[in-house]
């Protein structure tokens, strides 16, 4: 699932943004998962969240001109960055792969045979600013609350600067995977999904598995916003770190990662246990 390369010289990692689409349920909430195609060159196979790079149109005015609910100055105060501009581009290319991947559109303006017609079209290599153009619709910037930022390892051969955003999806509005980058889609009770991934069904990359570690420690979604709006998130990259044989993802604040200070909660290492990285303290 991971290509670790301790010898690859680093490359600058690229704009990602993921999209952790909830949904209230009668016992709790759910999440939305994909699967990653088998094929796929990062992370196949595994169970992620709806999300993707940064494409150059997110950032091009006359998109930014169909986002409404949050500044540029708002978005970068709320992601703990400076560059506002681009924080709204990240911004709408998490609404953008959401409504790729998951069928879901976080904004105003089109009705459900619109958005179906369109996620179609998009799907087969269209460009968003047109479909926006056409129906008249607006993103939802404030539909998302930043909720962690996450860099990929420099001994990976593919990194990405992914900044993970947390999203209540609309009641009228059916979430469904797009059959082509990713090749199943489920809503999961975050406990079960931990269930499910130690039972070796579903495949979860470290940053995943935190992230539903983390939802599983909320009662409520309204539980999850509210911490997720009370910090910034800072960058959280991992760091290979081997010791008598063992192989392990170390994070900001483990004795063994170059930052001391931590940076997110819960256990400060991913060690790799019959074949799939586990969260553990040193």
């Amino acid at each position: 699932m991971l290509e670790l390369d301790p010898d690859a010289p680093a490359v600058a990692p690229r704009d990602a943004a993921t999209v952790i689409l909830v949904r209230d349920e009668q016992d709790g909430f759910s999440v939305f998962m994909v699967k990653r195609h088998a094929k796929s060159g990062f992370m196949a196979g595994a169970y992620v969240f709806p999300g993707g790079t940064v494409d150059e149109a997110d950032a091009q005015d006359a998109t930014l001109s169909r986002v409404s609910g949050r500044s540029a100055e708002e978005a970068a105060s709320m992601m703990g960055e400076s560059d506002g501009r681009r924080c709204l581009a990240l911004h709408v290319a998490a609404l953008r792969e959401t409504f790729e991947e998951a069928g879901v559109l976080l904004g105003d303006g089109a009705d459900e045979a619109e958005l179906t017609a369109s996620r179609a079209a998009l799907n087969e290599g269209g460009a968003l600013l047109p479909i926006l153009a056409e129906h008249d619709i607006t993103l939802r910037a404030d539909a998302l609350t930043p909720w962690s930022r996450w860099v990929t390892p420099t001994v990976e051969k593919r990194r990405y600067d992914a900044r993970f955003f947390l999203a209540r999806a609309p009641r009228l509005q059916e979430a469904a995977h797009d059959r082509i980058e990713v090749t199943a889609g489920e809503w999961l009770a975050p406990v079960r999904a931990l269930e499910k991934f130690e039972a070796g069904e579903i495949s979860l990359p470290p940053p995943t598995l935190r992230t539903v570690e983390q939802l599983a420690g909320h009662p409520s979604i309204d539980a999850a916003m509210a911490a997720a709006r009370a910090r910034v998130p800072a960058p959280i990259e991992p760091e290979l770190h081997q010791e008598g044989g063992a192989v392990a993802l170390v994070l900001p604040g483990d004795p063994a990662h170059s930052i001391a200070e931590r940076r997110i909660d819960g256990p400060t290492r991913f060690v790799l246990q019959d074949g799939k990285f586990r969260s553990t303290d040193p």
